[in-house]
């Protein structure tokens, strides 16, 4: 835990206090942000309040009464209910506006981790709950110099592995076939190689299965993969080192000598949403506004909709990118969240809009990483379909 950065924040944000509470390891972000170890048993509530100023309190129950000893500050103790309050209340005073790991409407829903009870009683004393999201994006979602490094050196070993993948999908196409499952289990391979981790395995998806955003391929039922074919791969990983980060992408391909022109054209709108998203990411940073994902979402989704194929646009323009493959930072979304969190300087995010037809889809994902006054697309661009 960086305690002098997260007061800093604090008082850059006008907010009293910070306050986090668990039970039964309902909140993971606050054992993250803590630097808490996961392994114990929490049986009990605790709270932990990081000032603007001065010096954290811990409250922790009698039974467990060690659990928040790494952490600096006072403890305050309790066993029964009426002491619990009673020590909240002593906890909080001096305090008006309290961030809590809570979205309102539970609008940013990956970091509403507080129940709606504990927010009665917090309320309750009178107190302002605000919501931590921008907090958590500084926090969680912002690079040192060594994690940006990572993320290149991700970069440089997953961009050669797609570009040989599709090669591979050539040569056994033409000597005997292969599946989708088949080429998957080969990207897993080259990752074990080239030291790379990832929490899922990538995504090999042919004609209709390109057209699911979120299909897995299986050994059981995986479609094979022919002259002709669509083929969707979308790969991401991070290299096997402590703190490292995500490199995320999707690029596709036709087995064959040309795509179809209906192929060439959902490509072709695809990677122009793309470039109009990196666009508007590029333009505001260098503007040195104030810059939300939703406004990177509206301009990617604002060309697939002018081209008559907005309601083949079913998820967010992008994510934000981290240690997991999905961080804490400003999403891309206007469509599943109107996301209003700002995009910050050494944060990483996805590009990756997409249209879903019954017969195939077509996604065009790249990284982009942000830094005081500029942002950059992080690795390999696709400018036309790969051609098998």
């Amino acid at each position: 835990m960086n305690l002098p950065a997260i007061q800093t924040a604090l008082r850059d944000r006008n907010i009293d206090a910070w306050l986090f509470y668990d039970h039964h390891h309902r909140d993971p972000i606050a054992y993250r942000v803590l630097g808490l170890p996961t392994s114990s048993m929490v049986t009990r509530r605790w709270f932990y309040l990081i000032p603007a100023t001065g010096e954290p309190i811990k409250l922790v129950h009698k039974i467990e009464s060690g659990h928040l000893d790494s952490l600096p500050g006072k403890k305050l103790q309790y066993a029964g209910w009426q002491e619990l309050f009673d020590q909240i209340k002593v906890l909080l005073s001096g305090h008006r506006d309290i961030a809590m790991q809570y979205s309102p409407n539970n609008l940013v829903f990956t970091i509403s981790m507080v129940d709606g009870g504990t927010l009665e009683l917090i309320r309750g004393l009178g107190k302002n709950v605000v919501s931590s999201c921008d907090l958590l994006a500084l926090f969680e979602a912002t690079w040192t110099e060594e994690q940006i490094k990572t993320h290149f050196a991700a970069r440089d070993a997953i961009d050669a592995i797609t570009a040989a993948a599709f090669q591979e999908i050539g040569r056994r196409v033409r000597n005997g076939g292969t599946t989708e499952y088949q080429i998957q289990q080969w990207l897993l391979e080259a990752f074990r190689k080239d030291n790379l981790l990832t929490d899922d395995p990538p995504v090999v998806a042919v004609n209709a299965h390109s057209g699911d955003p979120h299909y897995d391929p299986h050994a059981e039922g995986s479609a094979p993969i022919r002259e002709g074919d669509f083929v969707l791969l979308d790969i991401w990983g991070k290299k096997n080192t402590p703190g490292a980060v995500y490199y995320d992408i999707t690029w596709t391909g036709f087995v064959g000598p040309a795509p179809s022109g209906r192929m060439r054209e959902i490509f072709t709108i695809v990677r122009d949403a793309r470039d109009a998203g990196v666009k508007a990411v590029q333009e505001g940073i260098a503007s040195g506004r104030p810059l939300a994902g939703w406004e990177v979402d509206r301009a990617a989704r604002g060309h697939i909709k002018s081209a008559g194929f907005g309601e083949y646009f079913i998820h967010r323009t992008g994510h934000s990118i981290g240690t997991e493959i999905h961080s804490n930072g400003a999403n891309m979304d206007d469509l599943e969240i109107h996301d209003e969190r700002r995009i910050l300087p050494n944060s990483c995010f996805s590009i990756e809009p997409g249209i879903y037809l019954p017969e195939f889809g077509v996604r065009s994902e790249v990284n982009v990483l942000v830094r005081a006054n500029q942002a950059e697309v992080t690795g390999k661009i696709q400018r036309e379909i790969v051609i098998i």
